[in-house]
């Protein structure tokens, strides 16, 4: 049987969410373990997204296999026992034999968040990225309009990126202040390594006042990451939620 999970998750005090060596915090590793219990069996889980250290989860998708047979419910709350408090299973939903929560997801959605106020947030200063300087919000909005569609993102692309092709369709970037709050919302069908953070930093550039807007479309068309702006920090990005065909998450 294979199960597909939602899952939350405050990424603080993790070190990303990849399984990595003895010893060192991963997402994975305490949802695998906790997962193991209640099967009682080992388990192994794949996601829709992999996250980096310091990066949260607001509806993370994963799946794995199990002969264990269990309500819904006493996998949720069986697991959540089993969880520290900063991870935490939202619900639980069995599959097809072939699905597969990175394989088989259509789009993503990430969001970014940024404290704009001149002085810091000890209270939020672990889920957003604070930024003193005055943000103009209508140049940010016009530059970030510029990345949306189908295009080559490799000025927006990490060092480490695995992916195949540089080439991703960007459906929508949403971006909205409420008081002192900038939201910024985007939906791909998918992403390259580090391509929110990447378009983040370069996008403050703008709103900074220190680039036009059209130096974003420059930026693009470079295809080159050494002429995009800075990588913005992990603690205001947010894994939002995976879209499938047959999946009513």
């Amino acid at each position: 049987m294979r199960l597909a999970l939602g899952v939350e998750y405050n990424g603080t005090h993790f070190h990303g969410w990849q399984l990595q060596e003895e010893g060192v915090r991963t997402v994975q590793g305490e949802i695998e373990r906790a997962l193991s219990i209640v099967a009682n069996h080992p388990v192994r889980v794949f996601c829709a997204g992999r996250t980096d250290a310091g990066v949260h989860a607001i509806e993370q998708v994963i799946h794995f296999e199990t002969d264990a047979v269990r309500s819904n419910k006493s996998w949720v709350f069986g697991c959540n026992v089993n969880l520290p408090h900063d991870v935490n299973i939202l619900w639980v939903r069995e599959v097809s034999d072939d699905f597969h929560a990175r394989f088989n997801a259509i789009a993503r959605s990430y969001e970014y968040r940024i404290l704009n106020t001149e002085v810091r947030s000890s209270l939020s200063s672990d889920f957003v990225l604070w930024e003193p300087r005055k943000i103009d919000l209508e140049k940010f909005k016009e530059a970030a309009n510029i990345l949306v569609g189908e295009h080559d993102f490799s000025s927006f692309r990490g060092h480490l990126c695995q992916a195949k092709s540089p080439i991703k369709n960007i459906e929508f970037i949403d971006i909205d202040m409420r008081e002192s709050l900038i939201t910024i919302n985007i939906k791909s069908n998918a992403f390259l390594h580090h391509m929110v953070r990447n378009i983040v930093g370069t996008l403050l550039k703008v709103g900074r006042m220190e680039e036009k807007p059209s130096w974003v479309e420059e930026v693009l068309g470079k295809k080159d990451r050494k002429f995009a702006g800075p990588t913005a920090r992990p603690e205001g990005l947010y894994f939002k939620k995976a879209f499938y065909k047959n999946l009513k998450n």
